[in-house]
Order: structure tokens, then C-alpha cells, then sequence
């Protein structure tokens, strides 16, 4: 683990460091209104303790955007920057997320790893998360202006 590397509880005013946190992650995807200031605003209204970061100094260096809905947590935009990679930084988040969703009641994570995304899914395996191959995922867009970008 990086020596001065803290993990705390993400608030709105980390937004534009967190966004381009997000802007540099090779193949990352943001959604244009859900990850704008206006929906991570509401975003952490609703979920005030269970979304992290993770500093070195001043430096927003990882993320994970953690949803419960009382029923179910959801893992979104769980990302280390790729020069802080292996060093238990991803780990440490994730430990964090789940003593904070253990303490409000929370039974059980889902998250969306894309096929595509190799360094993830190896992330997930390490840490012995399943893999539902039993399921599908579907998508049904309310709004056709969230389009979802992706970083090249």
C-alpha cells in the first residue's frame, strides 16, 4: 500500500477532481447526465456515506460510487489510476464500501464489470467475487440525451 494514501467518504465538492480521475481511465465509460455535477449531486444525496475516494496527498487517485436501495448496494465507476494499480489501493476501498454497507444493513453487492474490461474482472477474481453467469443484463433508456462516452 502507497505510504500517505488515505480512503475517505466522497462528497460533492471532489466532483471535478473525481471526473478527471474518470477522463483518464483507458475505455472508461461516464454517462452524460447521471455522472454531470447535477446527477452525482443527487447521487450522494441519496447514498451520503457509502461512496468513497482514495488520496494520495491532494490527489484523487481511485473511486468507487457505491447505490443501496434497501434492498441490494451497486458498485459503479470502481477505478484506481493506472500508476497506482497493485498496490491494495483498489482493496482498501472495497473494504471500506463494505464495513459502511454492513453497518447500514446491506446483504449483498452487485456490479457490471464489461467483458472488455480485463484488468477488472481480474480485480474481481482476486478478490473472489462470483461471476453470475446465470444472468443477463438488460438496459431500458428513459432519457436518450444520457448518452454514455467513452474514453479513448
Amino acid at each position: 500500500m502507497e505510504s500517505g494514501m488515505n480512503v475517505r467518504i466522497m462528497n460533492i465538492h471532489d466532483y471535478q477532481k473525481v471526473l478527471s480521475l474518470w477522463k483518464s481511465i483507458e475505455g472508461f465509460y461516464i454517462r452524460s447526465i447521471d455522472d454531470s455535477f447535477e446527477g452525482m449531486s443527487k447521487f450522494l444525496e441519496r447514498n451520503p456515506s457509502t461512496n468513497v475516494v482514495a488520496l494520495q496527498g491532494d490527489e484523487i487517485i481511485g473511486s468507487i460510487l457505491c447505490g443501496y436501495d434497501g434492498r441490494c448496494a451497486y458498485f459503479y465507476h470502481v477505478c484506481v489510476k493506472k500508476e497506482h494499480r497493485h498496490k491494495q489501493i483498489g482493496k482498501r476501498m472495497v473494504d471500506f464500501v463494505i464495513q459502511e454497507l454492513q453497518n447500514i444493513g446491506a446483504t449483498h453487492i452487485n456490479l457490471v464489470a464489461f467483458k472488455s474490461n480485463e484488468a477488472g474482472n481480474l480485480f474481481w477474481q482476486e478478490l473472489h467475487w462470483t461471476l453470475k453467469e446465470e444472468l443477463n443484463l438488460y438496459e431500458y433508456i428513459l432519457n436518450p440525451n444520457n448518452i454514455r462516452l467513452l474514453n479513448t
